[in-house]
C-alpha cells in the first residue's frame, strides 16, 4: 500500500479548511484516511498551520510520500525527515 501525506478539504464554498492526513494513494481526496496528522487554515491572516511532528515523522520514516503542498507546510512548521 502506497501511503501519501496530503490535504483533505473541509469547509464551505470559498471558506476552505484542510486536514493533513495520511491516506492510501488510491483513495479519493476526501475519502478514507489512515490518520489525521494536523490542520491547515489558509483563510486566517497569517495562515494557521498545526502539525503533530511525532506523527508526521513516524509516517515519513515508514515511507509515506508528502505532496508538494504538504512539503511546503512541513517547511513552514519546521518538520524534517529524521533519520533513524
Amino acid at each position: 500500500m502506497a501511503v501519501k501525506l496530503r490535504l483533505q478539504r473541509y469547509g464551505s464554498k470559498k471558506r476552505p479548511f484542510y486536514r493533513l492526513v495520511a491516506a492510501d494513494s488510491r483513495q479519493k481526496r476526501d475519502g478514507r484516511y489512515l490518520e489525521i496528522i494536523g490542520t491547515y487554515n489558509p483563510t486566517t491572516e497569517p495562515a494557521e498551520v498545526k502539525i503533530d511532528a511525532e506523527k508526521a515523522n513516524k509516517w515519513l520514516s515508514e515511507g509515506a510520500k508528502p505532496t508538494d503542498t504538504v512539503k511546503n507546510l512541513f517547511k513552514t512548521a519546521g518538520i524534517n525527515k529524521k533519520e533513524n
